[in-house]
């Protein structure tokens, strides 16, 4: 076996990993363990694009991709967090209060 073999091997791997995480993302009974799912798929495509772009000797183009698809999925997560968070009333930055 090869190097680009075994790492098609390996992008195959965390694909697979990747489909599980969409059905979890379907299935998931709560938001928290959605975008966990989520996170996995961001993680899962950099990993599967990074191996690919290797192993198919193409690697500058891809790397950019990977790196796009990396700030969605932290981007996601940022949204995430800031619209499951509750709204408190004690904002130190909320200037507007008499």
């Amino acid at each position: 076996m090869t190097i680009p073999d075994f790492l098609l091997a390996a992008a195959v791997f965390v694909l697979a990993t990747v489909a599980l995480g969409m059905v979890r993302i379907l299935r998931g009974p709560a938001a928290a363990e959605r975008m966990m799912a989520a996170q996995l798929f961001g993680a899962g495509g950099v990993a599967a694009l990074l191996l690919l772009g290797v192993a198919m000797r193409k690697a500058n183009a891809v790397i950019d991709v990977a790196l796009t698809l990396a700030l969605l999925a932290a981007f996601a997560s940022v949204a995430f967090v800031q619209g499951a968070s509750p709204p408190s009333g004690d904002d130190p930055k909320d200037t507007n209060r008499l």
